[in-house]
């Protein structure tokens, strides 16, 4: 039961004992430190003898695991060797490996076609004449990427797919056959030498895996930025660089929108959320060095409350003020804050720049000037908003607002920190006898 011996480990075993507290401290330690090692060990090992059939020795060995039961399948390669994070071969399943491979070099295939038909044309250019004659549209009429989409005719479409469902249903694709291992009589990557073939197959599955990717990476390329290719410096017509010369645009990661806010290059809405953070900025800039001021110069002299006796003093630093403050203090802050919102107004980003209420401290005749003035503003701000809320976690995790960790004696956090196992209590209750 609860304060017993026992109750801390202790029934009576006392090879890991000593005479000297220090020593028996250490000992105790490393039991909880050995312990919690063969607590990962063990489970390991579970994991190891259960997914291989044998809990100890060599990998090339353990040939009945289901994880090997595909490793000398096409594909396999160096680096990873056979690579199945997702588990799909777990079960060692035959039958659905050869789907899932029939599967794969279909989308490879055409991954490869689709990326060549990408490339091609920038390199090469278009073919001459005309895909349409009955509607005098010529091949250099369609554009590259998705925007041929709308373009090439209904007709045209349905030849594609008649071609793609006569490739499909030419030949007996049932488990067993040729085509069912993706051998349809195309014998363009095929050899008499088998070691030759075998080579063949798998730069045909790896490049297939690499277009699948590319296929991708263009379709994103194109559709975000209006162009299958080109310089990205050229796709000005893009909604991601609506933004692009605004303040705010910094290195080292230029116009930075990875939610996709201004993804559709509404200006309004642009204008509005830099109004909300420079406002944000300015509040957090102004929260931090109300954090840091009074712990570097110290508190106001007088009182903040003559009627409560209340000294400046008196107040604790950070979170801990929030209770200490009358009520009518937070009632002229909540005033102050009223009348710096109203009398600003909530529609200068609609009237005139966001954030620009006649406070010229950060104001230039030199444009050049006072665009680095109000960049530097921006990065402040952002930077005070990350560091308030550092503050604040510091804060109620901890107690205090500033200062050196260890003398947050008071924290929650640090309540076992002298408990066995803590390396803390074990370096000094061996080096000085106490924690």
């Amino acid at each position: 039961s609860a304060g017993t011996p026992a109750a801390a480990g202790d029934f009576g075993f006392k090879v890991l004992t000593s005479s000297d507290p220090a020593e028996k401290t250490k000992k105790l330690s490393a039991e909880l430190a050995n312990g919690r090692l063969a607590m990962m060990a063990i489970i390991g090992m579970f994991f190891q003898d259960g997914l291989t059939g044998s809990a100890w020795g060599d990998w090339a060995l353990y040939t009945a695991s289901p994880l090997r039961a595909f490793e000398a399948e096409l594909g396999v390669q160096a680096p990873v060797g056979f690579w199945d994070p997702a588990g799909f071969t777990a079960d060692g399943n035959a039958e659905r490996f050869a789907r899932r491979r029939q599967t794969e070099l279909k989308h490879g295939r055409i991954a490869m076609l689709a990326t060549m038909g990408y490339i091609t044309p920038e390199i090469t250019g278009k073919f001459p004449g005309y895909l349409s004659p009955s509607m005098s549209l010529k091949f250099e009429d369609v554009p590259n990427g998705l925007a041929a989409i709308s373009k090439v005719p209904a007709a045209g479409w349905l030849q594609i797919l008649a071609y793609m469902a006569f490739c499909e249903i030419s030949q007996d694709q049932t488990a067993g056959t040729p085509a069912a291992a993706g051998d349809f009589g195309w014998k363009v990557l095929t050899s008499a030498d088998p070691a030759e073939k075998t080579k063949k197959l798998s730069a045909e599955i790896a490049n297939g895996r690499l277009a699948m990717m590319a296929i991708i990476g263009m379709f994103f390329q194109d559709g975000l930025t209006g162009s299958a290719w080109g310089d990205w410096a050229l796709y000005t017509a893009s909604p991601l660089r609506a933004f692009e010369s605004e303040l705010g645009v910094q290195a080292p990661v230029g116009f930075w929108d990875p939610a996709g806010f201004t993804a559709d290059g509404d200006v309004s809405n642009f204008k509005r959320r830099r109004s909300v953070e420079i406002k944000h900025g300015r509040i957090a800039m102004m929260a931090t060095m109300g954090y840091i001021t009074p712990e570097v110069v110290g508190k106001l002299p007088g009182y903040l409350s003559p009627s409560a006796g209340l000294k400046f003093a008196d107040i604790p630093n950070g979170l801990a003020a929030i209770s200490k403050v009358p009520s009518l203090g937070w009632a002229q802050i909540a005033a102050y804050f009223g009348f710096v919102e109203f009398s600003g107004g909530f529609t200068d980003y609609k009237t005139g720049t966001p954030g620009d209420y006649g406070f010229k401290v950060l104001t230039s005749s030199d444009p050049e000037e006072k665009t680095k003035k109000l960049s530097a503003e921006i990065a402040n701000g952002r930077l005070a908003m990350m560091a308030i809320i550092g503050m604040f976690f510091q804060d109620g995790l901890t107690g205090s607002a500033w200062g050196d960790w260890a003398l947050y004696t008071a924290s929650p956090l640090r309540a076992f920190e002298n408990e066995l196992g803590g390396a803390r209590a074990t370096y000094a209750r061996t080096h000085y006898g106490q924690a």
